[in-house]
């Protein structure tokens, strides 16, 4: 703890001080409630699209395995050319949101190839779409915990550090300054009884 001043200056200074964080605690315990449930939100949904993914990942090798022919579908026809992002804002932290993405598929011949490759590609997309959708959310539930962290850095400094100490700080000055004014009338009587003696001596028989 800093060496404070014994002065009402300085207890000016302190009480101001625990206005501030008391003013300001409020505010980070709102926004560390709203930061963990928008990270269970983000979580809720990375399980939801994680499992749509799998479950659609796995229909699809089936109906592929049943009605695919070998050497007619492979992973690589269909590829990913760019993601389409915007910027949002969840209690002050900057997110990625998803909006889209755009593929480039490998082309083939529409006389030669089976009908089927036509659904196997958009099946493929559908895939695609959720893992980049899963991922991006992943991100979002990433920066919402390195702001959860900070925040409850400073709810546990404030509220727990700051706020004691100021306290105890006033109470210290208080004490100090109440001492002071205390031996000060003290001083004060003693000097007057003393005139006053000084006078009774003083004065003609």
């Amino acid at each position: 703890m800093a060496k404070i001043k014994l002065t009402k200056n300085e207890l000016k200074k302190q009480k101001d001080s625990l206005k501030m964080y008391q003013r300001y605690l409020p505010t980070l315990m709102l926004k560390k409630q709203q930061l963990q449930a928008e990270i269970r939100i983000t979580e809720l949904r990375v399980r939801e699209l994680t499992d749509e993914k799998n479950r659609l990942d796995e229909s699809f090798k089936s109906w592929i395995a049943v009605y695919g022919e070998k050497g007619i579908f492979t992973p690589d026809i269909v590829r990913i050319t760019s993601v389409r992002t915007a910027q949002g804002n969840i209690a002050g932290v900057a997110i990625p949101v998803f909006e889209g993405a755009e593929f480039a598929v490998s082309p083939y011949d529409l006389v030669t190839t089976p009908l089927w490759l036509d659904a196997a590609v958009e099946r493929m997309r559908k895939v695609l779409l959720l893992d980049i959708e899963a991922r991006i959310v992943e991100e979002q539930r990433r920066r919402l915990d390195h702001e959860l962290r900070i925040t409850t850095q400073r709810v546990n400094l404030f509220e727990k550090i700051k706020i004691p100490e100021t306290r105890g700080n006033i109470k210290k000055i208080q004490v100090y300054l109440g001492d002071q004014q205390t031996s000060a009338v003290v001083r004060g009587k003693i000097a007057k009884r003393g005139l006053a003696r000084a006078a009774g001596q003083g004065a003609p028989e």
